[in-house]
């Protein structure tokens, strides 16, 4: 426990406070960012700054130009007091007295000192950085001399501290509670979106800024000896464009062909986006003999409950239609869904029209289940009628048997249409 003292006693709703380490500590960790507040000749300030706790020492991170870390150079160190706040959510009452916010905060006072020695100070940064993924510092450049000499830190030992929060609900007076007017909690989150690489970056995006998920919704790198499929980013771009520039390719697919790279990244981004939704699963294909990135499939209609989902969005660049690529591609995803997701079902869906993808599903062994009528909008703007088919776990291992079988004996012959527009359109 913190001893509460007069700077950390509540004079009001005192049973929101707190003074456990382990609540504060946890509070700590998991927000990014601080407010640093400090007195400069004789007048307040603030800084929002980043931070990270290392046992009971809240560590802060800054310049070394800046006013409270010249001013924490001193023997008694520098006055702050530092706040974290989790905003959890708003509460709207039937009264606007009694409207409020559901919150858990963190108030440290104390002395922070100027952190010198080398040793300490890079253990600290090693740490800021691993709090912001497990893994960072490892996966980037350490800082050189210079930007060593540029950065500071404060370090504020964790001994005046309190904990206060907010839970619950709607604390409307009784004579309120008969008011027509809606009342409850609008709860908020702070939840990472999709990672945006910078120009230029050709690393796909680490697994430590991929969100867990269900393994159903987890695109793991899947390789054969035609291919190999690693989960799709914005970096494979260019490559993509490149491998597809080809009007036979989009003939039946549901985006229009892109212009150029920038046109590429937008739809792979429409695709990360519906990944991060959990809408869908992405994968882009490589040549394993060359490495070459030459096309893209996915999942979609991901159900892990009812155990089934569908295969396509699936396009393929036109050197490679004649190669075992694509088939091997849907041997390595069947084989995942119905051997490691203990999947019932796979679907595929089709332009009705396209006649060649129709026989390339056929040859997986799917059944055909019949046609959605105007299921899907082309991107002319026209109505697609939509042939179905899907596969069953039961139907799975002679189908196994026959996909392993073409990939052995007709090595290099026609195998399947797939980039002329066998994913959804």
């Amino acid at each position: 426990m913190y001893p509460p003292t007069h700077r950390t006693t509540a004079t009001r709703t005192r049973d929101r406070m707190r003074y456990d380490r382990a609540t504060a500590h946890a509070l700590l960790d998991e927000a990014y960012h601080c407010a640093l507040s400090f007195v400069v000749d004789g007048e307040p300030r603030v800084l929002p700054t980043l931070h990270v706790r290392v046992d009971d020492t809240l560590y802060l991170h800054g310049s070394t130009g800046s006013r409270p870390l010249l001013a924490a150079r001193g023997e008694a160190g520098l006055a702050v007091c530092v706040a974290v706040t989790h905003l959890d959510g708003l509460v709207y009452a039937r009264s606007q007295f009694h409207h409020s916010a559901n919150y858990r905060s963190v108030v440290v006072h104390g002395a922070a000192r100027l952190v010198d020695d080398a040793d300490e100070k890079a253990r600290v940064l090693t740490a800021l950085v691993e709090k912001v993924a497990a893994g960072r510092s490892a996966d980037s450049r350490p800082p050189n001399r210079r930007e060593l000499a540029e950065t500071a830190v404060l370090a504020l030992p964790l001994r005046e501290v309190s904990v206060r929060m907010r839970t619950g609900g709607v604390n409307d007076e009784p004579a309120d509670e008969s008011l027509p007017y809606w009342a409850g909690v609008l709860p908020l989150r702070l939840t990472p979106g999709r990672p945006e690489p910078a120009d230029g970056v050709t690393a796909p995006v680490p697994a430590y800024l991929r969100p867990a998920r269900s393994a159903w919704l987890e695109p793991v790198a899947l390789r054969g000896a035609h291919v190999v499929l690693e989960p799709l980013d914005l970096a494979h771009a260019e490559d993509l464009y490149a491998a597809t520039d080809d009007p036979e390719v989009w003939r039946h697919l549901g985006s229009p062909q892109p212009a150029d790279a920038a046109g590429m990244r937008r739809i792979l981004a429409a695709y990360l986006d519906a990944q991060q939704r959990g809408e869908q699963v992405c994968w882009v294909q490589r040549c394993a003999a060359t490495g070459a990135v030459v096309g893209t499939t996915s999942w979609y209609e991901v159900d892990p409950a009812r155990r089934s989902l569908a295969i396509g969005h699936t396009w393929l660049g036109r050197p490679w239609w004649r190669t075992g690529i694509n088939t091997e591609a849907k041997l390595l995803l069947l084989t995942r869904a119905f051997e490691e997701l203990d999947a019932i079902r796979v679907a595929w869906h089709t332009d009705a029209r396209n006649e060649r993808s129709q026989r390339a599903i056929d040859r997986l062994g799917a059944t055909r289940e019949g046609v959605l009528r105007r299921h899907r909008q082309r991107p002319d703007g026209s109505w697609r009628d939509t042939a179905q088919y899907s596969m069953l776990a039961e139907e799975w291992p002679t189908a196994r048997r026959a996909l392993a079988g073409r990939l052995q004996r007709k090595e290099g012959a026609p195998l399947n249409a797939f980039g002329r527009g066998g994913g959804p359109a």
